[in-house]
């Protein structure tokens, strides 16, 4: 199809004057601001779980749905609104204290593959023979959190956090965060029956 020139010289013409009456307007262009997503979860009131037939018991978050598992004295604590699961076990020591704590270590260094830190806090209440070692692991592991707590003669509770979703460090923080000082209390308000 052939054009003319004239129809060609009208057709430039009219781009030009739309790009300049729409490039002569004065915009004020405002940037976005940095943002991130902020992630509040509510400030939980602790409760006293004391499962029977079972020699302890902690408080635990009442923001948490409790499962029991196949194994007794096994338990989930499930927090439905992060889809995360802290995944509780227990055993009696009967002189297998170090294996007892060298797999509970081994589970943690485990994911050394993805994780980029780990971070070890260590818990020690004799009056209460309470001990402890709770692991932070930063990065995308698969588990976030891994603790133990023993009376080192009769007892050991072993936990694991894990999240229903991709690992994603950045994102899961606050939830970890949130996780952690919740754990922190379980480990912390321990008691041998």
């Amino acid at each position: 199809m052939c054009l003319s020139k004239k129809f060609k010289f009208n057709l430039v013409v009219l781009f030009a004057i739309v790009f300049v009456f729409n490039g002569c307007k004065d915009h004020d262009y405002i940037p976005k601001p940095i943002g991130q997503v902020r992630l509040e979860y509510p400030n939980p009131k602790y409760k006293l779980f004391s499962p029977p037939n079972c020699p302890f018991e902690f408080e635990y978050s009442d923001l948490l749905v409790i499962k029991d598992r196949k194994e007794p004295c096994w338990f989930n604590f499930y927090y439905p609104n992060m889809k995360a699961t802290v995944y509780i076990t227990y055993s009696s020591v009967n002189n297998d204290l170090n294996s007892l704590i060298k797999e509970a270590q081994r589970l943690v260094y485990e994911h050394t593959i993805k994780a980029n830190s780990i971070n070890t806090k260590s818990f020690m209440y004799p009056d209460k023979k309470v001990y402890g070692n709770l692991y932070k692991i930063g990065g995308e592991s698969a588990s976030n959190i891994q603790f133990y707590v023993t009376d080192s003669i009769h007892n050991f509770i072993s936990g694991n956090l894990y999240f229903r979703v991709q690992p994603k460090p950045d994102s899961l923080s606050p939830a970890i965060d949130y996780v952690e000082r919740d754990i922190i209390k379980m480990i912390e308000t321990t008691t041998w029956k």
